[in-house]
């Protein structure tokens, strides 16, 4: 494939053609998959952060004993999804063992587990399970991104790091524009979205953004739905305080917000 460095003459080829792609125009669509697959080629070639970058490595050199005759992907993990998808799922930073080792997000761990399994369940995602690269897993009508495309210590980046990457997302934002919903798993995630929309302005104030389970919000006319959830963490789901029907219930809920329902039975659900 070609190198492309994504600049704007791309981006501007894909603005003046926005609403042919909004009107089904294949044309549109494969162009929209092609800046995606450039933006895939940058983030895993990044190294803006350097203690991330020699953390994954180092963690693809040791290995946990039980994958210990497994290669480590080692690197930036890229976003996955459908270039043509309403829901955008947002969440913190690869892990150590299972993104960090499978190159896949939500790949090889057990967020991934219940993620997955979900995910199926709901309709967005082919499998109940995601294992590796090659396990012919594939999203419909669904895009998974995080606020750190690296294995961060502790699972905790620094804000700095946070920062660092979240210009990958926000190109992610103007490439996947079909977008009616964003669940936000967890509040780094929750907070990193509001603040991309505070820097552009759209809004002014976090103030009345209180993160917590299967909370809509509706940021601004004509921005996706925002929808917060706890992080599928083996913390969070082996202490109960996430758990599947739960998870299930918030991407039950992020389908009927992309449209799969009538206006009226969106309006009655989301006042329950």
């Amino acid at each position: 494939m070609l190198q492309y460095s994504t600049g704007a003459a791309e981006y501007s080829i894909l603005y003046t053609g926005t609403w042919v792609r909004q009107e089904n125009s294949l044309i549109l669509y494969h162009l929209g998959h092609l800046l995606l697959e450039i933006l895939t080629k940058e983030i895993i070639s990044c190294g803006r952060c350097p203690r991330l970058r020699q953390h994954s490595a180092e963690i693809a050199q040791v290995k946990r004993r039980a994958y210990r005759d497994q290669t480590y992907w080692g690197l930036p993990v890229p976003s996955f999804g459908d270039p043509a998808a309403r829901v955008l799922v947002l969440g913190l930073a690869p892990g150590a063992h299972g993104s960090n080792r499978t190159g896949r997000m939500f790949t090889g761990d057990r967020s991934g587990d219940i993620l997955y399994k979900v995910l199926h369940k709901t309709g967005f995602a082919s499998h109940p399970a995601s294992v590796s690269r090659q396990d012919g897993l594939t999203l419909h009508d669904l895009y998974i991104t995080a606020a750190a495309h690296c294995a961060p210590p502790g699972n905790k980046p620094t804000p700095e790091e946070l920062r660092n990457c979240r210009p990958y997302f926000e190109r992610e934002l103007e490439l996947l524009p079909n977008l009616k919903v964003i669940v936000a798993l967890g509040k780094i995630a929750f907070d990193v979205y509001l603040d991309t929309l505070k820097s552009r302005g759209v809004i002014t104030s976090r103030a009345r953004f209180v993160f917590g389970h299967d909370l809509v919000y509706r940021p601004a006319p004509g921005l996706p739905v925002l929808i917060s959830s706890y992080h599928p963490s083996q913390q969070n789901t082996s202490t109960g305080k996430l758990t599947e029907e739960m998870l299930t219930d918030v991407f039950r809920r992020a389908r009927r917000a992309a449209g799969r329902i009538s206006k009226k039975n969106l309006a009655a659900d989301e006042t329950r």
